[in-house]
């Protein structure tokens, strides 16, 4: 029988990717974005392997609920809706900015964590795959509550799995590096140079890379919980520490 993922932010980057693999795998996909006209696309690309497309805002708490709440067969959560916007110093950036993150990268994946993991739960069986970054980890100029947004994702997905000990439900944190996808226009606000400039000269991950990492974290033997992967390109490293020099 085949299983059923659940991939949230299916409309482009990761998710998009991650639909298109597992539907080349045989697994059964339900899909939800903000874009409806996106998520027919790729229902129609998909076929058969799309079991349901769901219009959803994961910021909305009751529209989560409602249109996740029901549902009881899912194998894998794969918490990908999130966004970072712009790279200003704290005490320039938008303080919007600052909220939508919030309301997207921690309260959204609350919100589909708590609206399916009990129906998880219940059968002892299913796993939240959720998608943080090594921002979580590792911070940047102007990285600031993106970067506390993903480390909030890493440090709950550690207390989902103490919580959950006993079962048979697993968590991972899977934190990317650097990735080209819309991740970075949608930072910039559709400024096209600027994103492409992310990546000019290097070797970034891509999307594709990506849905074969959650691929083998989803298909590992029951017994076996993956906590967390980090992941970079060949063409990223961390940097020596920072220290401002007054001349003189």
């Amino acid at each position: 029988m085949a299983k059923t993922i659940l991939i949230t932010g299916a409309t482009a980057g990761f998710g998009k990717a991650c639909a298109e693999y597992f539907a080349e795998q045989g697994w059964q996909l339900i899909l939800t974005g903000r874009r409806t006209g996106r998520l027919e696309q790729l229902k129609e690309q998909l076929g058969d392997a799309v079991q349901q497309i769901i219009t959803l805002d994961v910021r909305d708490r009751d529209q989560v609920f409602e249109k996740l709440g029901s549902l009881s067969n899912i194998d894998v959560l794969l918490n990908n809706a999130g966004l970072a916007l712009g790279l200003e110093p704290s005490w320039e950036v938008d303080i919007n900015d600052w909220e939508t993150m919030v309301d997207t990268n921690i309260k959204g994946l609350m919100y589909c964590i708590r609206a399916v993991l009990p129906a998880m739960v219940t059968r002892n069986s299913g796993h939240v795959i959720n998608i943080g970054s090594t921002a979580g980890s590792w911070p940047y100029p102007g990285g600031n509550v993106y970067g506390g947004t993903k480390a909030f994702v890493q440090q709950l997905s550690r207390n989902l799995r103490a919580d959950l000990l006993g079962s048979k439900v697993r968590v991972t944190n899977l934190a990317p590096g650097m990735a080209e996808s819309e991740f970075s226009n949608v930072r910039f606000k559709g400024d096209d140079a600027a994103a492409d400039k992310v990546y000019a000269g290097a070797d970034p991950l891509i999307p594709e890379d990506i849905a074969e990492i959650v691929y083998w974290i989803a298909n590992r033997p029951a017994h076996i919980n993956i906590n967390a992967i980090e992941v970079m390109p060949v063409d990223q490293a961390w940097g020596p520490l920072a220290v401002h020099r007054v001349k003189g």
